[in-house]
């Protein structure tokens, strides 16, 4: 925890991002405006900085580098999703966004809940978990070297990748995973391909294994990854907090979104120690941008993820008061009829945005 002074305001990076980013990025800074007026707590400076397409147009590449300077000097950002499939080249075989600030500021743990929200679309009612992944090693090109990519090609016809995993990274990914359990339900479940990539995988299943040594009161257990799919589908109810690699985490934590309701309610963020990451877990669909059709949920509910993870590191209960306000005003939004198209729903991006502030203010003067 680290003090912050009561006369300066927090300052919150926004980058809008690609597709459908410039609409639900500003539709989650106006829910997280009403939470914090609501919650009594400080209001917050935002800080627009340029990311994406717009950025190679204005700024000759995806991720400025004086985008990443003014980073490292705001307390927390949100990011918006990127179209980096869809960039000119070079930029499109490069690392995307994303993985770039991820590398840059070391934010070794995304966190992605997935909790069914009723009146929603959930595959598995009851479904209440967390993906932890670890999020700068494994088998990702570029998120786990110092220089490279980590993929060649010896010859045109044959490709390689090298996957990484250190004892330091498992046990700092571990402990993020234990800590969080015991907030919840005292559950922690490992995910691994243990059987084949026995040195890889098998090194980060044992070492959470040795990590849980010191939850004595958290109950462990541990599954292949490709069991865990239809264990997942089955009876996603039953878990609690899932811990496992890069590769495995993204695979999984969408299966989860889906298995929720929606990919448009899927939340994560990305933490260090001092840094933290808003970001939706789902893509910038563009066959929808600018069509007020994006589902902003993700958006908004990783924004309350951002506000509770910076009033934890702060100290400061208004922030995690108003973390509170915005996940019980989406699910009262949700349940009072009102969704997007994706959920069954006819509501606009910002419409339903304008519901949830107003729900905030509603559950405040109940």
């Amino acid at each position: 925890m680290t003090a912050h002074s009561p006369a300066r305001r927090y300052r919150l990076g926004l980058l809008e991002g690609d597709g459908i980013g410039p609409e639900i990025v500003p539709a989650a800074a106006e829910v997280v405006d009403a939470a914090l007026s609501a919650a009594g707590a400080r209001a917050v400076d935002w800080v627009p900085l340029p990311l994406g397409r717009a950025a190679i147009d204005d700024h000759g590449t995806p991720v400025p580098d004086s985008t990443l300077k003014a980073l490292a000097e705001l307390d927390a950002w949100l990011l918006g999703p990127h179209d980096s499939a869809a960039y000119p080249e070079p930029h499109r075989s490069r690392l995307n966004p994303s993985g770039t600030i991820r590398k840059h500021f070391d934010l070794f743990a995304n966190v992605r809940p997935a909790r069914a929200i009723d009146g929603g679309k959930a595959i598995v009612d009851g479904t209440d978990l967390v993906i932890v992944r670890e999020n700068t090693e494994g088998f990702y090109a570029d998120r786990n070297t110092h220089a490279g990519t980590g993929e060649f090609m010896p010859t045109p016809d044959v490709a390689i990748a090298h996957g990484i995993v250190t004892r330091a990274a498992v046990e700092r990914i571990a402990h993020a995973a234990f800590d969080l359990a015991r907030r919840r339900r005292n559950k922690v479940t490992i995910v691994h391909k243990a059987n084949v990539l026995r040195l890889t995988t098998g090194l980060f299943r044992d070492v959470c294994r040795e990590v849980a040594a010191h939850y004595p009161g958290v109950e462990v257990d541990d599954y292949h990854i490709d069991a865990m799919t239809v264990h997942l589908l089955r009876r996603a109810d039953t878990f609690d907090v899932i811990v496992t690699e890069n590769m495995f985490g993204d695979i999984l934590s969408d299966l989860t979104g889906e298995i929720a309701g929606s990919l448009g309610i899927a939340p994560s963020v990305n933490t260090s120690e001092e840094h933290g990451m808003a970001q939706a877990a789902h893509g910038s669909a563009p066959d929808i941008a600018g069509r007020n059709l994006a589902n902003p949920i993700a958006m908004i509910l990783s924004s309350a993820m951002l506000l509770d993870w910076l009033g934890a590191r702060h100290g400061d209960d208004g922030l995690r008061r108003a973390a509170t306000l915005v996940d019980t005003a989406v699910a009262d939004t949700v349940v009072g009829g009102m969704s997007t198209v994706d959920m069954g729903g006819s509501a606009g991006t910002r419409e339903f945005a304008a519901a949830v502030a107003s729900a905030i203010a509603a559950g405040v003067h109940r």
